[in-house]
């Protein structure tokens, strides 16, 4: 059995419980508080040396970690990833956009307003910005499309909804963001999500 390593207040860590779930694969988890410094323990490291979750024991013992490489690695076989070269390369873009792009702006501003209680002023603007731009990218795309790739959902529409569907948590309101908002409750129906209060 697969064993999981997160923390699920985490939109990463999330990925990878609604992949599992979704497919229906048995898998133990393991809270682990990254706030309380679980992530920064000898024994933690000694798994994951990069200190961060999620991570993922295989049922051999190898260790793998980083949220987008474990779902691709779950994913594989399933129509999550497209058949297509083509919109299978494209998955992945999104994959990293989401990661560089995405992630460090709409995630990391949650982080410091829901657990970090920073108020609305202390937020950095350029965060702000990065976070709208990268919003606005994906309105952009979704504007007259059902998925971010082909005609059905991907790990790029799991992958990015994680902390999409939760921006509001982190000021961002999606309000402004109509096919965004559509696309949440799209996504959330093919991965079995619950829905988002206020989102």
């Amino acid at each position: 059995m697969l064993t999981v390593y997160g923390d699920i207040r985490s939109g990463n860590c999330l990925k990878v419980k609604w992949l599992l779930d979704r497919l229906g694969r048995d898998y133990r988890w393991v809270e682990t508080d990254v706030t309380a410094g679980a992530t920064r323990s000898a024994d933690f490291l000694a798994r994951n040396p990069a200190g961060q979750v999620p991570a993922v024991v295989l049922e051999d013992g190898r260790v793998l970690a980083q949220s987008n490489a474990i779902i691709g690695w779950l994913g594989e076989g399933t129509a999550f990833i497209p058949a297509d070269p083509y919109d299978r390369a494209r998955m992945y873009e999104w994959l990293f956009w989401e990661q560089y792009s995405h992630e460090p702006y709409i995630a990391v501003v949650r982080f410091q307003r829901l657990l970090g209680g920073r108020r609305a002023d202390e937020i950095e603007p350029r965060l702000m910005e990065r976070g709208h731009a990268a919003l606005a990218r994906m309105e952009a795309a979704l504007t007259g499309a059902d998925w971010l790739v082909g005609s059905g959902p991907t790990l790029a529409d799991l992958a990015l909804v994680a902390y999409t569907r939760v921006a509001h948590e982190g000021d961002f309101d999606l309000a402004a963001y109509p096919a965004i908002q559509r696309w949440i409750v799209r996504v959330e129906g093919a991965f079995g999500i619950q829905s988002s209060p206020g989102a």
